[in-house]
Parts: structure tokens; sequence; C-alpha cells
């Protein structure tokens, strides 16, 4: 999952992020509710973990903002506030958990495994790409009409990472933390992989966004 994490405590942010990249998450980690917007407004996260007291926009005014935003992800508060108002406002903005401070760090982990589980159950596993493909994303198992299409680690890889971001741009960054974990590869390597990829489709569903990286249109298929 793509986590954007807001805390002011240095030393926590760090050690939270650390935890979370060893489960396989990549994660943005901010200090202050001003700069966590300006990811909010550039970028698309499938989770969010919001301190509330913290410097600029509190936690729960950030929540607020991204209402106008048309932000829409789940989200975890942590802090340590007691204050049952407060706990209450978070819970009427929509947030999915909270969790007071100090916690342990795999409690952490299975709230975050909890809500992709129900993420998980809202998201259909057939994917509909194009007229003859569809994926299905818990066998990672491409198919043209009803013939499987042979995949090498690499390209399931890539396209497990479209399908969960459906009609979002997903940039290299993101292909460079989960297709290569991390590894130091270039912009164009990764555009060579993925060009080598939609040589092989009879209907090329995968778009190019020039510069940024690319993107999965969810397919309408039609009557």
């Amino acid at each position: 999952m793509k986590i954007l994490l807001l805390e002011d405590e240095i030393m926590l942010c760090r050690t939270i992020e650390e935890y979370l990249r060893d489960l396989g998450h990549h994660v943005v980690g901010v200090n202050d509710g001003t700069a966590a917007l300006a990811h909010l407004e550039k970028e698309r996260f499938d989770l969010l973990i919001f301190d509330i007291n913290v410097p600029r926009l509190t936690g729960l005014e950030l929540v607020d903002r991204m209402k106008s935003l048309g932000v829409v992800a789940p989200v975890i508060f942590i802090s340590a506030l007691i204050d049952i108002e407060k706990i209450s406002q978070a819970f009427a903005l929509g947030a999915a958990d909270y969790l007071k401070k100090p916690f342990h760090l795999k409690e952490l982990g299975l709230r975050i495994d909890k809500i992709k589980r129900e993420m998980q159950a809202k998201n259909p596993n057939h994917v509909i790409l194009s007229e003859g493909y569809r994926y299905l994303k818990e066998e990672e198992q491409l198919y043209f009409h009803k013939t499987p299409v042979n995949l090498t680690k690499k390209q399931r890889q890539i396209l497990t990472l479209l399908c969960e971001n459906i009609d979002a741009i997903v940039d290299f960054e993101r292909f460079r933390s989960f297709a290569w974990n991390d590894e130091p590869v270039d912009n164009a390597t990764i555009r060579a992989e993925i060009s080598r990829f939609r040589k092989l489709l009879k209907e090329d569903f995968i778009v190019n966004i020039k510069g940024i990286g690319y993107k999965v249109n969810r397919y309408y298929r039609q009557n």
C-alpha cells in the first residue's frame, strides 16, 4: 500500500516509516499538516496515518480539507490525546481507526492489515482491462478471453500494481518500490520493461503518462 504518514515527532516518524517499509509498504513521511496537504494535492494514497496535534494544519483540519480535494482514503489517527471529544470528532470525520500513543508498532501493522482486507473485500478480484483481457488479482493471472497469458514475475508485479490503482497514475517511484524492491534502477529501465510488456499485448490497455508514469483506465464493456 502507498501510505502518507503525518507525525511531527521526527524520530517516531522515521521509526514508523522503517517498520512499514519492512512490511512492504511504500511510505511518504511528513512532519506538518501543510506538507501533508501538498502531497495529497498531487498524489494518490491507499491509506493515511495522521497524528492529530501537528504544526500548521492539525490532522483533523487536514481530513476536513480533503473533502474539497475529492480525496478518498481510509485514515488511521494516532495521538496521545485522551479527550473523548477529539476522538469523537475524528470518527465523525470518517476515521477508519484510532491508536493512542504510545503503541506497539505491530499493533499498527495489524490495524493496517485489517483495513487492507476490508478494502480488498470491496474491490472485486476480477478486473476487466479491455474487450479481451481480464485479470484475476488473487491468482495474479492475466487472461485473453479464456486463455491464460504467461507473464514473467516482473510483468505480474507491474500489472498487479496497475490493477490496484485503476484510474490513477502510478509513478516511476512506485514501480521502483513495488516491482524492483527499491533497487536503484533508472526510469529508462522501467520504461523499457513496460514497453516489452505492452508489445506482448493484443489489446494495449496500459496508458503512458509522459514523464510521470503509467495507468490503466477502468474499462466498461459495451452492451
